[in-house]
């Protein structure tokens, strides 16, 4: 008779050796990599490793220049709404071009003209012409470029990897974005004293090259519905809003994000709170920890998606994150301590990225792909307009009734309101994959 060990029917070696399990528990928990299997996402997944990176040294350079040359944070703020117009604008007609042509060519020549802004950013810098209405105008022009590449370049993801993946592949673009949002800025503060303004530019225009290659290896991405020749002008754009107006799911996915935004971010009152409620603890070092404790969050979340990004219900996944958000912020607005403070907003970060992962993957999976470039689009204005409209408001807010009320009181208001947007939001709710 053969025996159980000889037929490999052991229990332990059925469910496997210890070291096995843990291994398993392991990947349950952690990050999910699934999509790196897929040779085109992985060369654009590491792309965007060292191109954030560079693009945050120039997001530092860019109102560095600016206020060394003018002595004026006002003209800061102003370089800041000169690249939002043009963001907005082309960020728009870029999704409408991106339902029209072939998106790994638009990626391509829009990659391109970020890499030629980023290089005319060194020439000035280094011939010294220390003109500020020049840097706007880059700054615009660059801002123009990104609005048309960010909805080709995500609307592509749902061609490159499987429907049930899309979470995955956001945590995976999302956590990396965000360490580039820590790692840029830190590295760019490091380098000034010791290369100057113009390497920075430099090195942004070099590390976008890994962007181009990784873009040139992708396949051909034309349109499915072999709509090649259409016309991406204002009646395509409107088409878009109107796509999203009758599909609630789409509707209320945008709605989530505004009510977490522009009621729940609470960045413009982090200066006064730490000039008051946390001065104890030094000023510099209170600001510091105020804006990096989100992004922090943001990556923690991003290195432990294993344990969310497989859910299914979508839907359910937003509002529960956008709650545990304004639940977040509401709790740093009542603490006195600036080390809850901080664990308060690394758990509103945890929550940002969980919302982040599954709103990009109902924007992908519930649009048929001749409207994915036009609903990525409005996805990057609200992305890029939601925390400039929360800043005004909360700095509003702020200067009448205090920080620490306004910032409270804000996130009371996000939690009622996306409980009113679960209540009413049937399909939302159950929406899944």
């Amino acid at each position: 008779m053969t025996s159980t060990r000889e037929r490999g029917d052991d229990p332990e070696d059925a469910r496997g050796g210890p070291g096995e399990r843990e291994r398993a528990v392991w990947r349950r928990w952690m990050m999910d990599t699934t999509p790196l299997r897929h040779l085109p996402f992985r060369r654009l997944w590491a792309s965007t490793i060292v191109t954030t990176v560079g693009s945050q040294l120039t997001a530092v350079a860019v109102p560095k220049q600016i206020y060394d040359i003018t002595g004026s944070s006002a003209w800061v703020g102003y370089a800041s709404f000169a690249g939002l117009a043009p963001l907005i604008f082309f960020a728009l007609w870029g999704g409408a071009v991106a339902d029209s042509v072939d998106r790994r060519t638009l990626m391509l020549v829009t990659n391109a003209g970020i890499a030629v802004t980023s290089l005319l950013f060194w020439a000035q810098s280094f011939a010294g012409l220390d003109s500020t209405a020049l840097l706007m105008v880059l700054l615009a022009v660059q801002q123009g470029f990104f609005g048309m590449n960010s909805p080709a370049r995500t609307a592509s993801l749902a061609r490159l990897v499987p429907a049930g993946e899309l979470p995955a592949a956001n945590a995976l673009q999302s956590t990396v974005t965000q360490t580039g949002l820590i790692v840029g800025p830190l590295l760019a503060g490091a380098l000034i004293p010791v290369v100057g303004l113009p390497v920075l530019y430099l090195v942004d225009a070099i590390v976008l090259l890994a962007a181009l290659w990784a873009v040139w290896l992708l396949p051909p991405l034309p349109p499915l519905d072999g709509a090649g020749a259409r016309r991406a002008g204002w009646g395509e754009i409107m088409a878009g809003f109107r796509y999203i107006a009758t599909r609630h799911i789409l509707l209320f996915s945008f709605l989530a994000d505004v009510i977490a935004m522009v009621f729940g971010m609470p960045r413009a009152l982090f200066p006064q709170l730490a000039s008051t409620t946390y001065a104890p603890w030094g000023e510099g070092f209170a600001l510091g920890l105020l804006f990096a404790a989100i992004p922090v969050g943001a990556v923690l979340g991003g290195l432990m998606s294993g344990t969310f990004s497989r859910a299914r219900r979508h839907g359910l996944m937003v509002i529960a994150a956008v709650v545990t958000w304004g639940l977040a912020i509401a709790a740093f607005g009542l603490s006195g301590s600036l080390w809850w403070a901080a664990v308060f907003l690394a758990v509103a970060g945890v929550a940002d990225m969980v919302s982040m992962v599954f709103r990009a993957a109902i924007l992908q999976s519930a649009v048929t792909d001749d409207m994915r470039g036009r609903i990525q689009g409005v996805f990057t204005v609200v992305v890029a307009g939601g925390p400039r409209l929360a800043d005004l408001l909360h700095g509003t807010a702020g200067s009448l009734a205090g920080a620490r009320v306004a910032v409270t009181a804000g996130g009371l208001l996000v939690v009622v309101a996306m409980l009113g947007i679960a209540a009413a939001g049937r399909d939302f709710r159950r929406y899944s994959v």
